[in-house]
């Protein structure tokens, strides 16, 4: 997985609240394959009904082309569980997505794909929207702070362990491997306490 530590540029302002994960990654998109997925991201509100990039939309807009921040409204990606939405934000650059809530299965995929999802109220999230056209923006992992582009500075936190895992660019299933010895001390020692346990699951294997 990709490292997280900072990131700086433009900030797309997107307050659209509700968008769920068949927005960002329509199901026939996803069927498609290839590059289809971050093509059509955000389908029906990138393209006009005849197939046109609609230019109201900031995605679309030119001096957002390449931002690497998202400034997204309340409930962002809830819907089903489709993994394929983080793979498309991936795809159009995008790393780190600031938020009033967020879909948690979405939330969650968020730090096994190397994109930092970050949670501020619906105010901040305005307040930052209304600096997005002025310059760059920086999101700060390691000092967990959003700089915008008028100088504004926002603190915000995330978990622990899914602040390690950006930053060290281990998914949750190499942090618990990082574990290994502490993992096999503890069996060690519930081995000797609690014994049937263990022979219960070699009965139930066999």
């Amino acid at each position: 997985m990709e490292r997280f530590t900072s990131v700086q540029g433009r900030a797309i302002p997107l307050l659209v609240p509700d968008i769920d994960t068949d927005v960002i990654t329509p199901i026939k998109r996803v069927m498609q394959g290839g590059d289809a997925l971050t093509r059509y991201a955000f389908e029906s509100l990138r393209y006009t009904p005849d197939g046109a990039l609609n230019p109201d939309c900031p995605l679309n807009q030119e001096e957002y082309r390449d931002a690497p921040i998202l400034l997204a409204g309340a409930n962002f990606a809830c819907g089903s569980s489709r993994e394929t939405a983080v793979w498309a934000l991936r795809g159009l650059g995008i790393r780190c997505i600031i938020a009033p809530s967020f879909g948690d299965i979405f939330f969650d995929s968020c730090f096994e794909n190397g994109l930092l999802p970050v949670t501020r109220p619906q105010a901040e999230v305005e307040a930052l929207a209304d600096d997005a056209a002025t310059g760059e923006f920086r999101v700060d992992l390691e000092r967990c702070e959003i700089t915008s582009s008028s100088g504004r500075t926002i603190p915000f936190t995330v978990h622990p362990l899914q602040r390690e895992a950006l930053l060290s660019g281990r998914d949750s299933i190499e942090l618990t491997l990082q574990r290994d010895q502490e993992i096999a001390e503890f069996q060690l020692r519930d081995r000797e306490l609690r014994p049937w346990v263990y022979e219960l699951a070699a009965d139930d294997s066999g």
